[in-house]
């Protein structure tokens, strides 16, 4: 946000940021990665987060959990236990993550960031995501693609995973 922002204006910026995050949070009611409770194959490990494994908030994305910042971005931290409806999107969209293209096109990928907690992430090719969930996020990333702040933290997740995946890649040869 703008340092001289009228309070107004701050306002009915957190007002935005509120109603997308509301809207975005609804798209994942009753949805998830797999029709069974996926949790029950790595011990819930993506719940058990710490500084190395937070899950990315989105700019302005308020939360509950401890949240540290680290290289720009902030990163929520589980306990191991949260109230499910107070989740941010990141857990909400895990193991999944909405990449975004130089030309600003959404596609759907496995989040790199996650092979070393998640069996989903790790074997993706072989795993059959719920499609409501899959198009879920998508839409989700097309929503966020909106917002510039969004878009440029999509934009930079992206490439990160982009470099991690061709590293990982080259270690696998």
């Amino acid at each position: 946000m703008r340092k001289n922002m009228t309070k107004t204006e701050k306002e009915h910026n957190k007002d935005f940021y509120r109603e997308m995050y509301k809207k975005l949070y609804s798209l994942f009611e009753g949805v998830t990665p797999v029709k069974k409770d996926c949790g029950v194959l790595c011990g819930a490990a993506c719940c058990r987060g710490d500084e190395r494994t937070g899950m990315i908030l989105f700019p302005f994305e308020e939360t509950k959990l401890r949240v540290f910042p680290a290289n720009g971005i902030r990163y929520a931290v589980c306990e191991g236990k949260c109230i499910r409806s107070e989740r941010p999107l990141s857990c909400r969209i895990f193991p999944l993550f909405p990449a975004l293209d130089e030309k600003g096109r959404v596609s759907v990928i496995a989040d790199p960031r996650g092979y070393d907690i998640c069996p989903l992430a790790r074997h993706s090719e072989d795993v059959i995501f719920d499609r409501r969930f899959v198009k879920n996020v998508k839409k989700a990333g097309k929503i966020l693609s909106k917002d510039e702040r969004c878009k440029k933290l999509l934009f930079e997740i992206t490439s990160q995973t982009d470099e991690l995946s061709a590293l990982l890649e080259k270690l696998e040869k």
